[in-house]
């Protein structure tokens, strides 16, 4: 099931709770040395408009550590609406990956590649 994450208001606070809960017990386990697959043979896009240090390590670090791989797309990559619309963009990687991220510098922008439909 698809499942944007735009703002604090997309979730009640039950799920934050669940998901802070949920951090917490897997930072406890990698420090502990426990491996914790949870995204085992899954893929993260990762669009960056503007540079970014702590965002894109953190983010493949943290799929790294949770079995996944990260595939960095740089704005020499993915340029919004010059070759492709947003839409575009979000329906193609949505066959490719099961997660995207983006640093954008428009928070429209990432509410359009939220909305964009699904391929069929």
């Amino acid at each position: 099931m698809k499942r944007d994450f735009l703002s604090l208001a997309d979730f009640t606070r039950p799920e934050l709770d669940q998901i802070l809960h949920l951090s917490a017990t897997l930072k406890a386990d990698l420090k502990a040395g426990k491996p914790t697959p949870l995204l085992a043979g899954k893929s993260l896009a990762m669009i960056f408009e503007k540079p970014s240090l702590r965002t894109r390590v953190t983010f493949e670090v943290g799929m790294t550590q949770l079995g996944g791989s990260a595939i960095n797309l740089s704005p020499r990559d993915i340029q919004f609406g010059q070759r492709e619309t947003v839409a575009d963009i979000a329906r193609n990687l949505e066959r490719w990956v099961d997660l995207i991220m983006a640093r954008t510098f428009a928070h429209d922008t990432l509410v359009e590649l939220a909305a964009a439909p699904p391929c069929r």
